[in-house]
């Protein structure tokens, strides 16, 4: 997992950052790997990847972060990188896999109140893709807006969104 991160960090081949990144994501199915990832920097370092030009990059970095999310100490990490997540998801290409994938980590982040706040923003952008977006993408942003709308702190944030 070290010698992962540090390829990521040594490498400007985006061929080679998404073989790293894809591995990453398979090992953090794993809870342990979870922790030894964390605790070696590779949040800070796959987070990095989502500022990426090339969209198969940011979409595989968000794969490892959605997997690296199903851990409370990983969460409070990963979640300064949401308003960043959320800007992916609005300029990513309508039903995209980047754009899933992106949805897809604002969904387990969104599974506790804890980081609502930081989604306001996206709100507009959520119910945009709720009309325009296929079932997939549809179903995607459902779930992020079922989690939001359990927080009675987000009720005048989502009834009063501009769409």
């Amino acid at each position: 997992l070290q010698k992962l991160i540090h390829l990521l960090q040594a490498t400007d081949d985006p061929l080679i950052q998404e073989q790293a990144l894809i591995t990453l994501s398979n090992s953090a199915a794993f809870s342990v790997n979870q922790d030894i990832i964390r605790n070696l920097d590779g949040l800070s370092v796959i987070g990095g990847m989502l500022s990426d030009c090339v969209p198969k990059v940011k979409e595989k970095a968000l794969n490892a972060l959605n997997n690296l999310s199903m851990n409370i100490k990983n969460q409070e990490e990963i979640q300064v990188y949401i308003p960043q997540v959320c800007r992916n998801v609005e300029s990513a290409p309508l039903n995209s896999d980047l754009q899933l994938a992106g949805l897809r980590l604002l969904t387990n982040m969104s599974v506790t109140s804890d980081y609502h706040h930081k989604m306001i923003n996206a709100i507009p952008c959520f119910l945009h893709l709720l009309s325009e977006g296929t079932e997939r993408t549809q179903i995607q942003v459902l779930k992020v807006l079922v989690n939001l709308s359990a927080n009675p702190a987000m009720t005048r944030h989502l009834l009063s969104a501009q769409v």
